[in-house]
């Protein structure tokens, strides 16, 4: 459903929130351990979402990756999804044909149709926090 570089970006999101509701800012190495993703890719993803605003990064021997604890209960999945895959969830065939819409539609189209309709409304209405109160209390884990 997601590619796997959004696939990352999400779980080190979560991972990184999680942190930072700590005060603990996270470097990569850890990042791309905890989550269970190659460093290289998951540098490229991070730096993505620092550039557009989901993550911050600090310098130094300190530094690392991290999300204002505020920023933590305003960020929602969209927003992730969407720095690195853009809106192609939404709009792409669910059998992966180039062209698929109502007038030639593939066979799956009205059936995803209302997955679709339902996948946009969990990206919009789930922020970092409710998936970083999961993993606190051990409800859901990132890596296995």
């Amino acid at each position: 459903m997601f590619s796997k570089a959004c696939e990352y970006a999400i779980k080190a999101s979560i991972y990184i929130a999680q942190q930072s509701l700590q005060g603990k800012c996270v470097n990569l190495k850890t990042i791309a351990k905890e989550i269970g993703s190659p460093e290289a890719f998951t540098a490229k993803i991070l730096q993505e979402l620092v550039k557009n605003n989901i993550l911050k990064s600090k310098k130094g021997s300190k530094g690392g990756f991290l999300i204002e604890p505020k920023s933590v209960y305003t960020i929602m999945l969209s927003e992730i999804v969407y720095t690195i895959d853009g809106d192609s969830i939404y709009k792409g065939c669910g059998l992966g044909l180039k062209q698929c819409n109502a007038q030639k539609p593939c066979p799956l189209h009205t059936k995803f149709l209302d997955v679709r309709k339902n996948l946009k409304n969990i990206l919009e209405n789930t922020n970092l926090y409710e998936l970083t109160n999961d993993l606190e209390v051990g409800i859901s884990y990132l890596n296995r």
